[in-house]
């Protein structure tokens, strides 16, 4: 008991730190128990977070905040009203094509698979074959069955979307206008001595702008030239793969390695073996190796480099927690944390050499 009293003076006998662990408490608990109530007003933080860089942009060139905010949100409107009503029926047209035609890449694909055992005796029998294309078979009737459980639950989503699409540009909109206003009312709830919180959060501040920021730019530019390679050789379901190109980016070292496998099925199932494929293929792999060679260097090179294990692990754990988002904000929430632990005031017991020395030769 002892240990532990004199760890807890030890790390927590500064106001600061105490104020810092509540408050970051405090935040994670409000997002837990009350995330889906406030997802409209968290999702326009966000939003509004992502536009500040614009509206700050335009203020430092001379315009006036008013109309840097203006100018910022009316784009941001014409942005959502393009995906809503041009890139998101067309990905509907194109998911409703794609299970028409499963049924039609099921049998192509059981013909190619029954095939192998005669090619390959010594690898694949007829047996596992079987029970592959059983299994294959059980979860596409678990998948269909999701589908019509989906499909009966429509109608609340598309009550939730009407919510998200009324009120989230509202909020963005008074974020960005009142932006002062709102967090000199926040401040005023805050403890005078805070440098503690003050420096994890323009450490985390410029973190987490820089990655979220180069994040959705890269979204956009992957989804953009994924769509324009494969439109150019004429891929059916364009859109809708280049979407979950773009969107794979999210997940670091895994979303580009799950994406591959729906993006060269269908390129098989239209063209088979042909060098069509082949060419495809070369340039989806090219996509790849830019994104991870020359854009991801460009748009983070201010991002503090995390080990792939600290991301892996951060990417389970918030993603756990909170779905997509967590996922997509899993590398900023670790750059948060090892912000707060750098910050975080280090009390070593043991004196270090010099003051040993210094000890040891003074006058007794």
């Amino acid at each position: 008991m002892q240990v532990l009293t004199n760890w807890f003076r030890r790390y927590f006998s500064d106001p600061q730190i105490v104020f810092l662990s509540v408050f970051l408490l405090i935040g994670f608990a409000v997002v837990l128990t009350m995330g889906n109530m406030l997802g409209p007003v968290l999702a326009s933080i966000v939003i509004a977070y992502l536009l500040e860089g614009l509206v700050s942009f335009l203020s430092r060139h001379g315009w006036p905040r008013l109309a840097g905010v203006l100018v910022v949100y009316g784009c941001f409107i014409v942005f959502v009203g393009l995906v809503l009503f041009g890139v998101m029926p067309l990905v509907s047209r194109q998911v409703t094509d794609l299970v028409q035609q499963l049924p039609v890449m099921i049998s192509e694909g059981q013909k190619a698979v029954m095939g192998l055992p005669a090619r390959y005796p010594d690898i694949v029998s007829t047996e596992q074959i079987q029970e592959i294309i059983g299994n294959v078979r059980a979860e596409i009737a678990n998948f269909g069955q999701q589908v019509l459980s989906w499909s009966l639950a429509s109608v609340v989503g598309v009550i939730t979307l009407l919510v998200y699409v009324i009120l989230v540009p509202l909020l963005v909109f008074f974020f960005l206008k009142d932006q002062d206003l709102i967090i000199a009312w926040f401040m005023r709830y805050l403890p005078k001595h805070r440098r503690i919180a003050g420096t994890v959060w323009r450490d985390v501040d410029r973190q987490i702008s820089n990655y979220v920021r180069g994040k959705f730019w890269e979204i956009l530019l992957v989804w953009s030239v994924s769509y324009a390679t494969f439109h150019a050789f004429e891929l059916n379901y364009a859109m809708l793969l280049s979407m979950l190109v773009g969107l794979s980016v999210v997940i670091p070292y895994i979303g580009a390695s799950v994406v591959t496998v729906p993006v060269l099925l269908i390129a098989w199932f239209q063209w088979g073996w042909t060098s069509q494929f082949a060419w495809l293929a070369g340039a989806y792999f090219l996509i790849q190796a830019l994104d991870g060679n020359v854009l991801v260097p460009l748009l983070f090179s201010e991002v503090v480099n995390l080990h792939p294990v600290a991301i892996i692990v951060a990417i389970l754990v918030f993603g756990g927690l909170w779905g997509f988002w967590g996922v997509f904000f899993a590398i900023p929430l670790a750059t948060l944390v090892q912000a707060i632990l750098s910050a975080w005031p280090r009390h070593d017991p043991t004196p270090p050499p010099d003051s040993e020395a210094a000890s040891a030769s003074a006058p007794n």
